[in-house]
């Protein structure tokens, strides 16, 4: 974040840490929505703008508080109207955010972490390493900054209508900063977004599934990418501690008692690994009884990566399989990746706190 002094950032701030905010001022509660708006759905980040404010309260707010967000060092547009940005952060990390434009909607990715711990081996951004997690408001301000840079419109005629955490990190392993930054997005006063159209991806933190159920009760997609438990330990290595049984019974937990809701799992298809016949039948047995749909991913190339992604007709196969069988599926359209903004390709600039980047590019011979 742009913030050098010792001031609370009120992109932080839900709507009760708001009106808590405002208590402490001895200030009524109806001046948090206010705030809120301004912030959130006007675009203002000068506290002395909120006109609604008398003049004495904007001052006693901007001694202790600001709207600070990360500063775009790049933004670029793919050919197929796909756009990314770069953001810096205030400890010198970057963190990227995509926005992807559909006939029917406008979906941004945003990231949770900067790096990944996860470590899962198809996929770009966790190569990069860890560094931390990001704080409620550097998750929120990827929204922020993308309205703004698309151009702020009434929530009304919103350009960007979902919101995946589909980006840098594992949303459940920071979970209490997304989970503030969902409610900022669920919010009225702010983006109004509903619960089904914000979507969680996780790799099967299982544990912190459920706590997601009880306390947010958003969209979940859950990284499947495998049918057996050796070669998901090899793919997404949090396997080894919730193997396949414990996060697909933690899915069926996550749709009980919801009658309209359904689990989506994202399969990445990687040539001669995990995209035979005999594997799609399997994930069919997987999968039989759950409310669910299939994103199948055709695999994005990276330098120095092992994988090769499967030809279309291979993807063609196993989507038929799965759909003759009843089960929902789709062949997620490859976006941005003449920008490295496709899916796992996603990058930053991370200090890497793990030294894994260092260990890889070793056993790579680099």
């Amino acid at each position: 974040m742009t913030d050098t002094h010792d001031k609370l950032n009120l992109l932080e701030f839900d709507m009760k840490k708001m009106q808590n905010f405002f208590a402490d001022l001895g200030e009524k509660a109806f001046r948090a929505s206010q705030v809120t708006q301004w912030i959130h759905q006007h675009g203002i980040d000068d506290i002395s703008n909120m006109t609604n404010l008398s003049k004495d309260l904007r001052a006693r707010v901007s001694e202790i508080a600001e709207v600070s967000v990360p500063k775009i060092v790049a933004d670029q547009q793919s050919t197929d109207g796909t756009r990314k940005w770069l953001m810096q952060l205030d400890d010198g990390n970057s963190v990227e955010a995509v926005f992807i434009p559909e006939d029917d909607r406008g979906t941004l990715c945003i990231s949770s972490q900067v790096g990944c711990t996860l470590n899962c081996s198809f996929c770009h951004t966790a190569q990069q390493g860890f560094n931390r997690n990001l704080s409620a408001a550097e998750i929120i301000a990827q929204l922020w900054v993308a309205r703004r840079a698309l151009g702020w419109v009434r929530n009304d005629d919103r350009i960007i209508s979902n919101v995946v955490f589909m980006g840098m990190g594992e949303p459940l392993l920071n979970f209490d900063n997304v989970i503030t930054a969902v409610n900022i997005m669920k919010d009225d006063m702010a983006y109004g977004l509903s619960k089904r159209r914000i979507t969680i991806s996780t790799s099967g933190v299982v544990p912190m599934m459920t706590q997601l159920k009880e306390l947010s009760d958003v969209s979940l997609a859950v990284s499947l990418h495998a049918t057996d438990d050796e070669l998901r330990n090899e793919l997404v290595p949090i396997n080894n501690k919730y193997p396949i049984r414990e996060l697909l019974d933690a899915c069926w937990e996550y749709v009980a008692d919801e009658p309209r809701r359904m689990v989506t799992f994202e399969y990445v298809m990687l040539d001669g690994i995990n995209d035979s016949d005999l594997h799609a039948r399997q994930l069919l047995q997987l999968l039989q009884g759950m409310p669910a749909k299939v994103n199948l991913i055709p695999f994005n190339p990276f330098e120095g990566t092992r994988y090769k992604r499967s030809s279309n007709n291979r993807i063609n196969r196993f989507r038929d399989i799965l759909m003759e069988a009843g089960l929902v599926t789709i062949t997620r359209r490859t976006r941005g990746d003449d920008i490295d903004a496709a899916c796992g390709q996603l990058a930053g600039n991370v200090n890497d706190r793990t030294r894994r980047s260092i260990r890889i590019n070793r056993a790579a011979g680099g």
